[in-house]
């Protein structure tokens, strides 16, 4: 009778058992294909969510971000994040995007520190061997869910870290009261072919411009047959490859556009040229998609194309690609929030909103409405991450002064030798 009423409370027990388990899969919220979810109990049990054990206690998260729209996006997905997890608070603090890889060498050590801070990929290297950050959590599925070139750009020695919120690289303006679509260049020698005409026809304006002595633009003149700094990967430190044939090569092509912009580089300035290509006089300029409000704002009626191909090459010329990601601190006392609110940053939502407020590339495969952006898409198929490693700290003031004299004249390889020995301390 014993073994018999035993039985009997087992079956009960395993039908109990199941009728749980099938209530449990129908509550469960609908995967949308990325790695994120759709359904309205996501929002209502955080501890869910793979990013860790999230608590319920009040946390405040503080952010560094830049102002000029990024602070404005915090501000207000950060009210969002709020409405989903109300015990989470965001507070957002101005640490300029230059300026957080330093300070937060100084200030998280010292206990006064951000939770997640926003710093752009290429300072990677130097913020992970510093140990001032931590490994992106739940990271499958924020790869699902990322743009590739965003997953390569945060990944260092086989481990992604932070969370991509914008992808970026530049491209070709085209001022189209000056230049119709289809004359737009698809190689350097129609560049200099049209700027020719254009600037024999047109006193005081450029067919071509650009910021000269700034090596975010000027690497892509020493691109030609796969040529990359620090190699394919970005990490060699052996070799920069910034003073071989290729770069030398290209920068000979570089130097032989002072025929069509006979400018000193002094007055080729970032700020000098956006004003060109505002008030209407240069017809092709290239500049980034964080100018696209600018010219907007200016009436300039103005399109977007792939940078031309390099002599003897077919592709687009390589440009650099960056992305900007939020980092969790490493000093942070909530990292399971913070990874938290750094992957809701990525969501379609959020990056939707970002797009609306910066103008800025999505770091997630999504449709923005900008005539503008197929441009940026096509050239971003023939980017490369800027390198991450701590060595690129030295890149900028080499390579910035490299190109402003082998503008103004100086010897190529002489430049190039010397921006070599500087980026490797030599």
């Amino acid at each position: 009778m014993k073994r018999k009423l035993f039985a009997i409370l087992m079956a009960m027990l395993l039908i109990g058992t199941l009728f749980t388990a099938c209530g449990k899969k129908d509550e469960e919220p609908k995967d949308n294909g990325k790695g994120t979810t759709t359904d309205e109990t996501d929002k209502e049990k955080p501890d869910d969510t793979s990013s860790g054990d999230v608590t319920s206690d009040p946390v405040t998260l503080t952010v560094w971000e830049s102002t000029g729209g990024p602070d404005e996006f915090i501000k207000q997905a950060g009210e969002a994040f709020t409405a989903k997890y109300p015990n989470i608070t965001i507070e957002f603090v101005n640490v300029e995007l230059g300026d957080s890889s330093t300070q937060i060498a100084l200030d998280g050590p010292a206990g006064v520190g951000p939770d997640l801070f926003a710093a752009p990929h290429d300072k990677l290297g130097e913020l992970m061997t510093g140990g001032h950050v931590l490994p992106t959590a739940n990271v499958d599925a924020v790869k699902s869910n990322a743009l590739g070139a965003t997953i390569d750009a945060l990944t260092y020695d086989g481990t992604m870290y932070g969370y991509p919120v914008s992808a970026e690289t530049y491209a070709l303006f085209y001022n189209k009261a000056l230049i119709s679509e289809d004359q737009v260049p698809k190689t350097w020698e129609e560049v200099v072919t049209f700027s020719e005409k254009f600037n024999a026809e047109n006193s005081g304006k450029y067919g071509f411009i650009m910021d000269v002595g700034n090596g975010y633009y000027t690497i892509i003149f020493t691109t030609s047959d796969n040529n990359r700094l620090f190699g394919p990967s970005g990490t060699d430190t052996s070799n920069t490859n910034i003073n071989s044939p290729a770069s030398v090569e290209g920068m000979k092509f570089f130097q032989g556009l002072r025929n069509i912009l006979d400018v000193p580089a002094a007055d080729l300035t970032t700020s000098i040229t956006d004003a060109a290509f505002s008030s209407g006089n240069a017809a092709l300029y290239i500049t980034g998609l964080w100018n696209v409000a600018n010219f907007e704002d200016a009436g300039v009626d103005f399109g977007v194309a792939s940078l031309p191909s390099l002599p003897g090459n077919d592709a687009p010329v390589a440009s650099f690609s960056g992305t900007r990601a939020m980092f969790v601190s490493a000093y942070t006392d909530y990292p399971d929030e913070a990874a938290l609110f750094g992957e809701f940053l990525m969501s379609e939502e959020m990056q939707k909103l970002r797009f609306d407020l910066t103008g800025s590339l999505p770091s997630i495969n999504i449709a923005v409405d900008s005539p503008y952006i197929k441009g940026f898409l096509a050239q971003l198929d023939y980017a490369f991450p800027m390198p991450s490693i701590p060595e690129m700290g030295a890149y900028w003031d080499a390579m910035n002064a490299a190109s402003a004299n082998i503008w103004n004249g100086a010897d190529i390889q002489a430049e190039l030798d010397a921006c070599n020995s500087a980026i490797l301390g030599q």
